[in-house]
């Protein structure tokens, strides 16, 4: 009880803090591993040490559910060759070159336990990554590749991490069996992601809309997609992708406007806790990990941990670029189909490498024995994941903002979304000329046409005076009608004190007034 309820205060702590970030503009997984590493030499707090079959199922499952949640599966298919060429041949190329290094340089380093560490520290973080370039104006296709990347590349790294971990534990390893089990694993991963993703979408078709229940299928469908998967010993991170992405599809069928505004407020509650809940269990553990390794000074721990992490980064960097040109050299069907990346987005794809919780979580469950004994070197893989995560998102953090500032990269036009909704707008009004000009008064049906005549106008954006004061004069309108649910807000708040409706009828009315405010504020963004 007493390590639960001091769990509980670090996290209140680090909530505290993570409303830092906001102001200062920085990602919050910095926030979250400089945390950890404060919590880890804190010398009154205890050890507090997990289950390792417990953190994969804990932790893995809704982090990577809530990433696939938010990936757009047009834009994913068509930028699946580099998403491919990254999330595949870039984490397995890094999973090689750390293992090389960690097995040349950390002395007592063999080759299995250093092809662990590979895979561990392979994988970017999907969550890092939309947190790192959330507010940056970043064309949306790259954004698209780093996101996707992130998605997929943790099916990878995992897949190598069991073998490894396999190889380990029995000694030895065939590569041409490692091969073929590694393409069942994915296509029956794949598979169980997809009956999993439609089996929900059955049940929300099939059951009245309620938003507690829809929000808790959510929930429960990352960990019973995971748990099939890894039944039948296929890839229960594949599965949890796929149904995500087939979840997220289909979510504007099955879901009400309630249950979507309650469950993204759910999920990204959720996402932040199990990021900062895992953070502080490594930071509480960073003691008797440095205590457990034996023979060396903290020093050349410390150099151990830079030259692992630098070689995270450089590998990176070598693959990005010749993975980028050479496709587009060779063949001439890509050069046809694909224009030629700017070298400016190239190089923040190649920058873009945090690693975060996925790799964490994988550290820390790891196995505790082997064949009787310890699994060697565990101890310092968990101190190395952390000197990798430490260094990719402080540095890379940090400086990714300056960089995209320094070589100037614009985000795309949102012309498309433009057009989309004035099409919309247009058809809204079509829509009530044909069907209520007869049924309503010339003052009704101007008052019902003239949200969306508001919209047309703003998104015509004329260059003339006469287009600038039109603009002016929108907004005038939007911040006259949040003030007016200002006031409605606050007569309602002093009718319940005053007992004239009680907290039922309050919550109605706030409910209404928080969606017309959302909308208010996403109309003034775009203004």
């Amino acid at each position: 009880m007493e390590n639960i309820s001091i769990i509980i205060a670090l996290l209140a702590v680090v909530t505290a803090l993570a409303q830092i970030t906001d102001k200062i503009r920085i990602p919050y997984p910095i926030l979250l591993v400089l945390a950890g590493m404060g919590i880890g030499f804190t010398p009154w707090l205890p050890n507090i040490s997990l289950d390792p079959d417990i953190v994969f199922l804990l932790f893995l499952p809704p982090v990577l559910y809530a990433a696939a949640w938010n990936t757009s599966w047009y834009e994913f298919k068509a930028a699946r060759r580099p998403i491919s060429l990254l999330a595949i041949g870039c984490v397995l190329f890094t999973t090689t070159a750390v293992a090389a290094i960690a097995h040349h340089f950390i002395p007592g380093f063999g080759w299995a336990e250093s092809f662990v560490l590979g895979a561990i520290v392979s994988p970017p973080d999907a969550v890092a990554a939309t947190a790192a370039t959330k507010g940056l104006a970043l064309p949306k296709r790259l954004i698209t590749i780093l996101e996707g990347e992130s998605l997929v590349n943790d099916a990878t790294g995992l897949i190598a991490y069991r073998y490894a971990i396999t190889t380990v534990a029995t000694g030895t390893f065939i590569f041409w069996l490692a091969s073929i089990n590694f393409f069942y694993v994915a296509g029956v991963g794949l598979l169980v992601g997809v009956a999993a993703g439609y089996t929900f979408y059955w049940i929300h078709r099939i059951t009245p809309d309620n938003a507690v229940t829809d929000t808790t299928f959510t929930l429960l469908a990352p960990y019973v997609s995971y748990l099939a998967a890894e039944h039948i010993h296929s890839s229960g991170v594949l599965a949890v992708v796929t149904c995500g992405i087939i979840m997220s599809w289909t979510s504007s069928e099955v879901f009400n406007h309630k249950t979507r505004l309650q469950a993204n407020a759910v999920w990204e509650t959720m996402t932040f806790l199990l990021n900062g809940i895992i953070f502080i269990l490594i930071g509480l553990q960073l003691p008797t990990i440095l205590n457990n390794i034996h023979g060396e000074s903290l020093s050349s721990l410390m150099l151990y941990g830079a030259l692992v992490s630098a070689a995270t980064i450089i590998v990176r960097i070598i693959w990005v670029f010749p993975g980028t040109y050479l496709p587009r050299w060779i063949f001439k069907a890509i050069r046809k189909k694909e224009e030629m990346p700017d070298v400016k987005q190239v190089a923040i794809v190649a920058w873009s490498g945090m690693r975060g919780v996925v790799s964490l979580a994988a550290a820390l469950a790891l196995p505790l024995t082997v064949r009787g004994t310890e699994f060697p070197n565990r101890d310092m893989i968990i101190f190395l994941t952390f000197c990798v995560i430490f260094s990719t998102l402080v540095i890379q953090g940090f400086t990714l903002r300056p960089i995209v500032k320094w070589l100037n990269i614009q985000a795309d036009g949102n012309q498309h979304e433009r057009e989309a909704r004035f099409r919309i707008a247009s058809s809204a009004i079509e829509h009530i000329e044909e069907n209520y000009s007869l049924s309503l008064s010339d003052q009704v049906l101007s008052k019902v046409k003239s949200k969306y005549e508001l919209r047309i106008q703003r998104m015509q954006q004329k260059e003339n005076e006469e287009g600038k004061l039109s603009e002016e004069k929108i907004r005038e309108f939007l911040n006259v009608q949040q003030e007016l649910l200002s006031h409605e807000r606050r007569m309602s708040i002093d009718m319940r004190n005053k007992g004239q409706i009680d907290d039922e009828v309050l919550h109605r009315i706030e409910y209404e007034l928080d969606l017309e405010e959302t909308r208010l504020r996403l109309e003034l963004l775009e203004v």
